[in-house]
């Protein structure tokens, strides 16, 4: 079974649930994502908002985290510093919206400095 096989559960209610919902080649991707995500957000909550997993780091602010037939999302990951959205660029898809394709392998170093440059700008 492949990633454009199965979808995610319609209805998860724990980060745990979303990402299991997944196949095999998928999975460990996203679990990679949610680790990048916490480590540059040590304590951050994580919950389900908009049917996709996001961690909190302030009370109306957070990163999402969606899985995709071919690809992970970010959201909302507005315009960065200029350095570190130079290195986003060929992952932008929207002008809030990172797509990191699995065929591509994920720069999830990347995934952390963007997170942690997002909590900055939200918590400063």
């Amino acid at each position: 079974m492949t990633a454009a096989d199965t979808p995610a559960p319609a209805t998860p209610n724990t980060v745990d649930e979303y990402v299991a919902g997944f196949p095999d080649d998928v999975r460990p991707v996203l679990e990679q994502v949610r680790d990048a995500l916490r480590r540059a957000l040590p304590g951050a909550e994580e919950k389900i908002r908009y049917g996709m997993p996001a961690l909190m780091f302030a009370d109306r602010y957070g990163i999402h985290f969606a899985g995709w037939k071919k690809h992970v999302g970010l959201y909302p990951v507005g315009e960065l510093e200029a350095e570190l959205e130079a290195e986003v660029a060929p992952h932008r898809a929207k002008k809030d919206t990172l797509q990191f394709f699995y065929r591509d392998g994920v720069p999830y170093d990347l995934v952390e400095r963007v997170a942690r440059s997002l909590a900055q700008r939200h918590t400063a």
